[in-house]
């Protein structure tokens, strides 16, 4: 969620995201996203990088694939059968542990006999830049709306159609990965006011590296795509900012709340299961209110995923691209980072936030806080021998560094999934 500001109580606010890239490395000409580019050439030997790209890193575009396609007639509900070994198993991890920890897996590696397990799966979460995929999901509704019997006249907008941050992308320290094609040169800096980028790429920056300043603007899109429907390609950014400021605020904000929400409720996931109440910056809350707070539980998150896998999630080429969107091509972090899925492909979006209260005399830190300390990872795994499976972990494990218990947990996961 949006940046926490200092607060009145004792002790310091710690929000961290630490970078990770996205989307298939050969999609540059497909998409028009440079930061692709630049490990094409990487991966090509054109560039030099101290850092080899992960084998599992390493699929094109084409080569992703929706694994559930054919169990797409089936209700969601459906796949959601507790398999009771595998259940013994997963909830044999977290013996002793509170309930700090919940935790929804599906084994999907046999489409027709799938295997859930699952422990806390209705607790709810802060959930961090993990409610940036229901921002995802949003911008392809909106545009399945604009061209509803053309995928490729979507995917030209979002290469095509530029715009620029403005205040909404401000009043976030992470960086983003800007690459100049003509010079072969890598800058990471903070998003400023006057930065244009295409919807593609602040898609990406969005998803990537988890900015949120990026997330807002994507979200700003959605919200303009409803307001303007057929007219939003052609939509100028003075055009934008009159309806911002003519608009009132309470009904901007019910449209953006509707915008992210309301396609989540489509796919049966109910409101205390996921729902986002604010935009990611204080930039935004110049024209767009708060509503509603935001929340996201383990079963709400593998509605989706299954979904997803389905080809329901808008249809299937939406499915299908945004699952690219997803896919992890360069350093893994968190849950992504175990050593075990070193030569899987992964598709991962993580979220976090911490909050230390210094005058407790407490060792607290970068996802150690001691008096929240949210750590949420969704992914879905496919090892090259087919072996394929999607988690959502979501945990508020006080003092513990939460970012290499889920590393942890995720070798634990695997080898539980693996032995079949």
């Amino acid at each position: 969620m949006k940046k926490i500001l200092a607060l009145a109580i004792l002790g310091l606010i710690g929000l961290g995201f630490t970078e990770f890239v996205e989307y298939p490395i050969d999609g540059y000409e497909r998409t028009g996203i440079k930061r692709l580019k630049r490990l094409e050439m990487i991966k090509n030997g054109e560039l030099k990088e101290t850092s080899p790209l992960p084998e599992g890193a390493k699929k094109s575009w084409e080569d992703i694939q929706l694994n559930l396609l054919n169990r797409k007639e089936d209700s969601v509900g459906s796949f959601f059968m507790v398999d009771e070994s595998f259940q013994k198993d997963i909830g044999a991890l977290f013996r002793g542990l509170d309930k700090s920890y919940s935790l929804a897996i599906m084994d999907i590696s046999d489409p027709d006999s799938v295997r859930y397990a699952e422990r806390n799966k209705t607790f709810g979460y802060q959930p961090g830049s993990v409610g940036k995929l229901a921002v995802l999901v949003a911008l392809f509704e909106q545009m399945a709306k604009i061209y509803p019997d053309s995928f490729e006249l979507r995917t030209q907008l979002l290469k095509n159609k530029v715009v620029k941050a403005g205040v909404w992308g401000l009043t976030d320290e992470h960086t983003i990965p800007i690459f100049n094609v003509e010079k072969n040169t890598l800058v990471k800096r903070q998003v400023i006011a006057s930065d244009v980028f295409s919807l593609y790429e602040w898609a990406d920056h969005m998803l990537s590296v988890s900015n949120n300043g990026a997330a807002s603007i994507v979200w700003r899109e959605a919200l303009l795509m409803a307001a303007f429907g057929e007219k939003y390609p052609g939509l100028t950014e003075e055009e934008a900012m009159a309806y911002f400021k003519e608009t009132p605020k309470k009904e901007l904000t019910d449209l953006a709340n509707d915008v992210v929400n309301l396609p989540l409720r489509d796919l049966g996931i109910t409101s205390d299961e996921w729902r986002l109440g604010s935009f990611f910056t204080s930039g935004a809350n110049t024209y767009v209110g708060d509503k509603g707070g935001s929340i996201g539980t383990p079963y709400g998150l593998m509605k989706f995923l299954v979904q997803l896998e389905q080809g329901k999630v808008i249809d299937e080429a939406s499915s299908l691209e945004m699952k690219r969107l997803m896919y992890m091509t360069d350093r893994r972090i968190r849950y992504a980072q175990s050593p075990v899925l070193k030569e899987a492909a992964v598709y991962f979006k993580s979220g976090s936030l911490y909050k230390c209260d210094r005058s407790k005399g407490e060792e607290c830190g970068k996802y150690m806080g001691n008096v929240q300390n949210f750590m949420n990872s969704v992914i879905i795994v496919e090892h090259p021998d087919n072996c394929r499976y999607m988690v959502v972990l979501m945990t508020n494990v006080l003092r513990k560094n939460s970012a290499s218990d889920h590393m942890y947990l995720a070798s634990a996961i695997d080898k539980i999934v693996r032995k079949g």
